[in-house]
């Protein structure tokens, strides 16, 4: 009787469940609170179950890829140098509203350029802005007023339109009375961090594909910047979610946006993921939120969601294993040969097993992301 008692005892002990009980949960704790360490902001837990899983990752480009603001990209210049032709432009667009020239102006204070005062400022509606700078009249807008002012234009500025037209930028022209003096290129800046971005994520096996309404020569010069091989440019923002659809049908799907118009898709893919700097009906729609709107921060969330699969896997086969091996043993099937376990003995396994789960979910900590 007292046999069957202390069998009974020992048994129950083993078989409380702390080790199967905490396997998870730990895990998903610990990889919340590294998730939040990278700047990112885990809405649905449940989305690093589905992480692991992806095999597609889609960019929106505008704001996401990109910072959605205008930049200098090329400058081509005749009877004037470069400096010179930015710090002239920048002076009388320091009087315009105009995002292309207030990204002028951006350019000259990165290179700290001195700009010389302008005076007689006076913009001319659908054309650009003209005024006084160093004693001279100057104007700064689109190629077609130097066409309709019959001005010179030099062969290197027509190839140099040429060349800004081709990739897609937007072109804004300096002249002078007489001539075309140089040609700006503008384009929406790539984030510094989306290039290692792309190159982690297709070393990791993923594909990488782009999604943007923009033009195709816009698109595939951000596409070739970047080195991605699928894009997809003139998509509107009714059709995103439908090619997220479609590209869903054909492997689990991630998709990273900052929009509005990009919260249906975000909605229709396996996994959400949204910039920390867009708007705020894209950030309910997503599972994951990248607070520093970096997109590298896509990188570490994929790579975090493998590890945690990982660490779950492990803790439940340990919490499994033990109950497997333990409670025979509790039972008395090895007395025979001499082994019987003791309630005590029994309750230090149990305790043994959950510090051994506890330790491998606070292990994640050190996976590197």
């Amino acid at each position: 009787m007292t046999f069957a008692i202390n069998r009974a005892v020992t048994v129950l002990v083993i078989t409380c469940p702390h080790a199967l009980g905490l396997a998870i949960p730990l895990v998903i704790v610990n990889a919340t609170s590294l998730s939040a360490k990278h700047g990112i902001l885990v809405r649905n837990r449940e989305a690093f179950e589905r992480a692991r899983q992806i095999q597609v990752i889609a960019f929106d480009k505008t704001g996401t890829l990109t910072e959605g603001e205008f930049g200098v990209r090329h400058i081509f210049t005749d009877a004037v140098d470069e400096a010179n032709a930015l710090a002239i432009a920048a002076s009388l667009e320091t009087f315009s509203e105009h995002p292309l020239g207030a990204a002028i102006v951006r350019e000259a204070e990165a290179r700290q350029i001195g700009l010389p005062g302008g005076t007689d400022f006076r913009a001319v509606a659908g054309k650009g802005v003209e005024g006084t700078v160093n004693g001279r009249r100057y104007r700064v807008g689109r190629p077609e007023w130097a066409e309709e002012l019959a001005l010179s234009v030099a062969d290197s500025l027509q190839a140099g339109l040429a060349t800004i037209e081709q990739r897609g930028e937007s072109a804004i022209a300096l002249m002078d009375d007489t001539q075309l003096l140089a040609l700006f290129g503008l384009a929406d800046k790539v984030r510094a961090q989306s290039r290692r971005a792309i190159e982690q994520l297709q070393s990791m096996g993923l594909e990488v594909v782009m999604i943007t309404g923009d033009a195709e020569a816009v698109a595939k010069s951000v596409a070739d910047e970047l080195g991605i091989d699928r894009y997809y440019a003139r998509v509107l923002p009714q059709d995103k979610a439908s090619l997220i659809r479609k590209l869903k049908s054909e492997k689990p799907v991630a998709f990273v946006g900052d929009g509005i118009n990009d919260a249906p898709a975000m909605l229709e893919a396996n996994l959400a993921l949204a910039i920390g700097a867009g708007t705020n009906v894209a950030i309910e729609s997503a599972d994951l939120v990248l607070i520093k709107s970096n997109p590298l921060d896509a990188t570490y969330a994929l790579k975090l969601a493998k590890a945690t699969y990982g660490k779950m896997i492990q803790n439940l086969f340990w919490a499994t294993g033990y109950n497997v091996v333990g409670i025979p043993l509790a039972a008395g099937v090895a007395y025979p040969f001499g082994i019987l376990l003791t309630p005590a003995v029994g309750a230090i396994f149990m305790s043994v097993s959950t510090v051994i789960v506890s330790i491998n979910a606070m292990l994640l900590r050190r996976v590197k992301l």
